[in-house]
């Protein structure tokens, strides 16, 4: 098990999820005053307490319209207390997440599974729910369990969704024009080529929030470089300035000309809804684009996993992040959040998200997936395909390293996309102070 360095103290990293480890034992898939307290966005939420564990707050960063009432449903079983739901944007949310847990957090706050769940569980800013785990394990893969371990063994997460990482199109305009998913990465760019000749912009895109384009260079460096080497890259151990990264970037400023323009004004639902609208032909997002596409529309919404760049990885690597719950280590009603988090574990809750969200899958192996949308199989079936499994940049590296070098240094190079040399050797420096 490799390590990494954190803060001056040695963590080590989580095993990589695999294609045999996330099917083990399973059939099928199954701070600012916006954080203050957790929010000023608060959403009550629950019932009369029959089993006398009172109020339980969730700070949640659920913010969007589908994953907010999503979560509001789950909660209306919840007998045992009263639940308030505390809601921040999610980007706030994330980006004041170390100030929020230092301050006076939720009980329960939503979070990622991972390198990062790891990050605040080592600095002692998560409850430790191992007593949880010892009964909702066996709805659980051990790939599940083991990205909600800490780096001492203890379990501080519980799994809800999931989602892949894919280049979305809709159906009918594709049949329309004749076009087919393209198996290499020079196939794209005929594609991306002959879209533009037909008046459509290629490939939808939107920086603005500064996390949607880690997504990008994600997959073009699993798919230049590989996995492991990705995942190298995202623990400080490889640098910034080796000629393997400056080819990602040398290929990703060759797409450039067939991204939507002014990225960096454009949110990602906005982007979404370009593609939604057949105003552009693709878009590299997770399968949560789902939610900006009428219902109606969402049985014309179909992908295909980016394409081959390096014959010696294939297509063997997605990203397919897994979102979920913690406690945090100052709660008020710790009794009252291990209960909650033992409700949202069940099938039963994760049924309700995935019926109301089109986007995203259960993490529990109990869960019934035959009401699946054509979509949903199709994403289930992708990350069952896949060898290896990444969680996402800003959750597969450090919080302070995503947040402060990468999200600038990725929005500078969709800005200027020529200064590559320089923008490398500054993420370098600015990591090496960071992994010391």
């Amino acid at each position: 098990m490799c390590k990494v360095r954190q803060g001056g103290t040695t963590m080590d990293r989580r095993p990589p999820i695999s294609r045999r480890n996330l099917l083990l034992g399973a059939a099928a898939f199954g701070v600012p005053a916006a954080l203050a307290g957790c929010g000023s966005s608060d959403t009550p939420s629950g019932g009369t307490s029959s089993g006398g564990l009172g109020t339980v707050t969730i700070g949640s960063n659920a913010s969007d319209e589908i994953p907010k009432k999503s979560l509001e449903t789950q909660v209306k079983a919840f007998t045992q207390g009263t639940i308030k739901i505390n809601t921040v944007d999610h980007n706030t949310f994330q980006e004041n997440i170390n100030r929020y847990l230092r301050g006076t957090p939720d009980d329960v706050f939503t979070w990622f599974a991972g390198y990062r769940m790891q990050f605040f569980a080592q600095q002692g800013l998560a409850t430790d729910i191992s007593d949880v785990w010892r009964e909702i394990g066996g709805d659980y893969t051990q790939a599940f369990k083991d990205q909600s371990t800490g780096t001492d063994g203890k379990q501080y997460f519980v799994p809800s969704t999931y989602y892949p990482w894919a280049v979305f199109y809709r159906k009918s305009l594709w049949e329309e024009k004749g076009y087919e998913p393209p198996a290499t990465l020079d196939e794209f760019t005929a594609l991306a080529r002959r879209m533009k000749a037909d008046g459509i912009v290629p490939i939808a895109f939107a920086d603005k929030d500064g996390w949607p384009a880690m997504g990008t260079f994600d997959i073009l460096n699993m798919r230049t470089n590989g996995y492991d080497f990705h995942i190298s890259l995202m623990g400080g151990k490889e640098s910034w300035t080796d000629p393997r990264v400056k080819q990602v970037f040398d290929t990703w400023r060759g797409l450039m000309e067939y991204h939507q323009p002014a990225a960096l004004g454009r949110t990602w639902q906005e982007a979404g809804q370009s593609l939604a609208q057949k105003k552009t032909g693709m878009y590299v997002l997770g399968m949560f684009v789902a939610q900006q596409f009428p219902e109606a529309d969402r049985g014309d919404l179909d992908f295909f996993t980016f394409p081959e760049i390096n014959p010696a990885y294939g297509t063997d690597s997605i990203d397919a992040p897994i979102d979920g719950y913690m406690i945090s280590a100052k709660a008020k009603n710790v009794d009252g959040a291990k209960a909650l988090l033992k409700l949202l574990a069940q099938a039963s809750s994760q049924n309700i998200a995935t019926e109301l969200d089109p986007g995203t899958l259960a993490a529990s192996s109990k869960a019934d997936t035959s009401d699946y949308s054509a979509l949903q199989k199709r994403g289930a079936e992708l990350v069952s395909k896949a060898t290896h499994i990444a969680q996402f940049l800003d959750r597969d590296t450090r919080p302070d390293f995503a947040s402060t070098v990468m999200i600038p240094s990725l929005q500078s190079f969709v800005s200027e996309p020529a200064e590559i040399d320089s923008l490398l050797v500054s993420i370098e420096k600015q990591k090496a102070n960071i992994f010391r």
